[in-house]
């Protein structure tokens, strides 16, 4: 059991709807169909706007338990909280330590992609220095107290959103003076015989682009609204991100003077598909705007991530389940310092040994993707375990259906993941039911 100090320590609640919308929404990213642009315009024929339509339907049902849980168990823990009252604490055990191959691991994924791409852009400094400072700052913002992180994060946020702006104002007065270089319905429908197949695999990479807005769920314990803030936050997140991926897909793909067919012919052209539409269609000005903001977004992107890991740290030290010192919380900053700082220890340890590899952010990606959608999954078996099997709310026919949907998809998008992803995942379980087994005979023991 947890000490009485670990029982009574809480965070402060000073976040507002506001705040709470500007981390999920910064832990996205405005920018993110930026990257992969082409490999789904490549895959779905096209039909990129579609993909993204029928992503952000897929995972509103993981929103939807997100919402359910958070209004019912407002704690810091999360995922781990919400399984342990559905489905009993193995099970939320389980839920958490898979959810930290994504909150333990996408922090240095954003990290590292934010010094690869600037060291793109200069050259002369090496990609693990960049990502090393992107690291300090962001660190110290959260080491800072939450208030200061949310207060950066929105200023960074912002900016991306000016940027998305004026790429889109640019779009559509290219549109309006000249001709598109594509049919205007192909976004939806694709610029041949648009297969079920095809659109399938390019929804199961295109709801990777929404993980990060669950994160949102680990700061319930710091906001200042009723228990249904966090849950309005989730779903406010989550539909204007799949707002704004649609649109910026859907005026990309009627600009791309590329046909799909060539980019599928030509992988290496997948990757700035995105870029060279800017390029050509509006000028090269904004390109290089547009890969500096990807450059720069990641590593608050990271700073939330950091946040989010370090609460979820905070709430099973506090429960027993990790060294209860994690649980201790600044009384200055009103911050899980012990937490923030074995994150980020964690952090820059993977994020420098990765940006000095090759296959370095290939293999972080393909891990933490996992982690998130077996955490995911878990969660929509938690909502059934606590509002119907345990009879703990007012359970509807939604309470079965719309969990048992977001299982399925999570499940099928897992299934999708590369062999190696699928390995490393089935090891990190079998580690994390060793783990449990452990924590419980030191209990018994102590």
């Amino acid at each position: 059991m947890p000490t009485p100090a670990a029982a009574r320590a809480s965070l402060r609640r000073n976040l507002s709807l506001r705040d709470l919308v500007v981390f999920g929404l910064l832990f996205i990213g405005p920018l993110a169909p930026v990257g992969v642009f082409g490999v789904l315009d490549a895959r779905a024929d096209g039909a990129v706007a579609l993909v993204y339509v029928l992503a952000t339907l897929a995972m509103a049902c993981t929103a939807w338990s997100y919402a359910q849980m958070s209004r019912m168990i407002p704690h810091a823990g999360s995922v781990f909280a919400y399984a342990s009252e559905g489905l009993g604490r193995p099970a939320g055990f389980i839920a958490e330590w898979m959810a930290m191959l994504d909150y333990l691991l996408i922090p240095a994924v954003a990290y590292l992609f934010s010094g690869i791409a600037l060291h793109a852009l200069v050259p002369s400094v090496p990609a693990w220095l960049f990502t090393v400072v992107a690291f300090a700052v962001t660190t110290y913002l959260n080491l800072s107290g939450i208030g200061v992180a949310a207060r950066a994060g929105r200023l960074v946020l912002y900016a991306e959103i000016a940027v998305l702006a004026v790429f889109m104002v640019s779009a559509v007065v290219v549109l309006a003076t000249g001709t598109p270089q594509r049919p205007w319905a192909t976004p939806f429908a694709g610029m041949g015989t648009l297969g079920a197949g095809a659109v399938a695999g390019a929804i199961s990479i295109a709801v990777l682009s929404f993980l990060g807005f669950d994160a949102i769920a680990s700061f319930a314990e710091e906001s200042a609204g009723d228990a249904r803030q966090v849950g309005k936050a989730i779903v406010i997140c989550l539909v204007a991100a799949g707002m704004v991926f649609v649109a910026q897909t859907y005026l990309v793909g009627v600009l791309s003077a590329t046909t799909p067919a060539e980019l599928a012919a030509n992988p290496a052209r997948q990757g700035t598909a995105f870029y060279d539409v800017a390029r050509l269609a509006v000028g090269a000005w904004l390109a290089t705007v547009l890969a500096v903001t990807k450059a720069v977004g990641p590593a608050f992107s990271a700073m939330t991530g950091q946040a989010a890991a370090a609460r979820l740290l905070f709430g099973m030290a506090r429960d027993g389940r990790l060294p209860r010192a994690l649980a201790i919380v600044d009384a200055r900053h009103g911050t899980p310092r012990a937490a923030l700082a074995t994150t980020a220890l964690l952090t820059l340890t993977v994020a420098v040994w990765a940006a000095r590899r090759d296959d370095g952010l290939s293999v972080l990606v393909s891990i933490v993707d996992v982690g998130a959608l077996a955490a995911f999954t878990l969660l929509h078996a938690s909502v059934v375990g606590y509002y119907l099997v345990q009879r703990k709310g007012v359970a509807g026919v939604a309470h079965w259906i719309v969990p048992i949907v977001g299982a399925l998809v999570t499940i099928w998008v897992l299934l999708e993941a590369s062999a190696m992803a699928q390995g490393v995942g089935a090891v990190w379980l079998v580690l994390g039911g060793i783990a449990f087994v452990a924590s419980r005979r030191e209990r018994a023991t102590a």
